[in-house]
């Protein structure tokens, strides 16, 4: 019976020990958290939405041969383009993120067509008369292809709209979004391509 109790008491006092130790530093974290807050006057700041944008995956591989019909009526391909940098994007008139991402597009691409840059937005199979009353209320003034078949989507492998790839002047894929994107990472991946004349 002794030796029972002799084994009992230090076990005992191990775990108030422990349990001691986890609510002193429950209450030091909660101090701190609170002194914390006090220095902030109570307010937490979040990242920027530009900060929260998604970043293109850089990638390697050849432009898809793709041609269609432009909302002009005449028939255009990728390789007109060639030696030129262009941002393909898969966009629909039905798509909230594709829309709130054109008068970007816009502002990029009327910052930089006078150096070799360009726009094809690709519209994912509305129709024709829906895709040009769109791009003339935002006063689009790069290419608009139609793409019934959904012939890009196919050829990038991407079913997800918005998308977005950026074909340098050789040829090669080397940038790929999926989602709405920004100006702040516009500048910062393609503007460097623009300015590489190579």
């Amino acid at each position: 019976m002794t030796n029972t109790n002799k084994h009992k008491y230090p076990r005992k006092r191990k775990k108030n020990t422990t349990s001691t130790l986890t609510g002193v530093g429950l209450i030091l974290f909660g101090i701190a958290f609170f002194l914390w807050l006090l220095g902030s006057g109570g307010k937490t700041s979040l990242p920027a939405a530009e900060e929260l944008s998604i970043v293109p995956a850089e990638v390697n591989f050849p432009a898809p041969q793709l041609a269609l019909e432009s909302i002009d009526g005449d028939t255009q391909s990728l390789a007109d383009y060639q030696g030129s940098i262009v941002l393909v994007n898969n966009w629909a008139t039905w798509c909230p993120p594709c829309k709130a991402e054109m008068p970007i597009l816009k502002q990029y691409h009327d910052t930089h067509s006078a150096e070799g840059f360009t726009v094809i937005a690709v519209e994912a199979g509305d129709a024709k008369d829906a895709v040009t009353e769109f791009a003339d209320s935002l006063g689009l003034t790069f290419p608009i292809w139609l793409d019934p078949e959904s012939a890009s989507i196919n050829a990038i492998r991407n079913g997800s709209l918005p998308n977005s790839y950026v074909i340098d002047r050789t040829g090669t894929v080397r940038y790929a979004w999926t989602g709405e994107v920004t100006m702040t990472m516009l500048e910062k991946y393609i503007t460097p391509l623009i300015a590489d004349h190579n």
